[in-house]
């Protein structure tokens, strides 16, 4: 394996063992998620600056005032979507910022179709994903407002910015049973929730504190 994505040191599988020992005692019970964040070299999602932090559990800079969320985000986020179906045949990602998310999630499903509003953002993070050879991602650049219609319905819908309220344009691309998790609020005061779409309706239950970038309209 190319060394860089190997790792060494602070970036090595010794010190992702680590990181994936922390998150069972965080709580994170999904096997196979742990095991897909353990094989997955988070440093290279990121300036080599900062490489040697990856598996710090803890919200890094990415630029374009974004962050790569903390590994126990990551893993609850994706946890939380897989509970009621372990496999997922479409998933809809706001947000593909630096790509390691959209790599944690595409074991999980057939196709993940990954929308980001920041092209230079997209464009590197697609290079990160290439150089893993993860192959099942449709990327849109736009913002998230809107979705990706043209793909819907979605089994699984994550999003890693809050809207200051759940977007109704996004519960509308939901699959019935489908499962959206998404930050919600304003700064300071953001809850983690997650939306399961009903025969009559939707499903809200509120997870845990968060702190997210906020949803924002428009490209850049």
């Amino acid at each position: 394996m190319n060394m860089s994505i190997q790792g060494v040191g602070m970036t090595s599988q010794r010190t992702r063992g680590r990181m994936i020992k922390r998150l069972s005692d965080q709580g994170i019970k999904n096997q196979k998620v742990l095991e897909v964040m353990n094989d997955t070299p988070r440093h290279i999602f990121m300036d080599e600056a900062l490489s040697s932090r990856a598996y710090e559990d803890t919200a890094l800079p990415i630029g374009y005032n974004q962050t790569i969320s903390q590994p126990y985000i990551v893993a609850r986020m994706t946890e939380l979507l897989l509970e009621s179906n372990a496999h997922l045949e479409k998933v809809l990602e706001i947000g593909t910022g630096c790509g390691y998310q959209t790599a944690i999630l595409s074991p999980f499903a057939d196709r993940v179709y990954s929308v980001e509003r920041i092209l230079p953002l997209q464009r590197k993070a697609r290079s990160h994903l290439v150089e893993l050879k993860i192959k099942n991602i449709s990327y849109l650049y736009n913002d998230g407002n809107e979705g990706w219609p043209e793909y819907a319905p979605y089994n699984g819908i994550i999003a890693s910015a809050a809207p200051t309220e759940i977007p109704f344009q996004l519960i509308q691309q939901l699959a019935l049973g489908g499962v959206m998790v998404i930050p919600v609020g304003h700064n300071g005061q953001q809850v983690l929730q997650r939306v399961t779409r009903k025969t009559s309706g939707y499903e809200v239950e509120e997870i845990e504190p968060v702190t997210f970038v906020p949803f924002l309209a428009g490209k850049e």
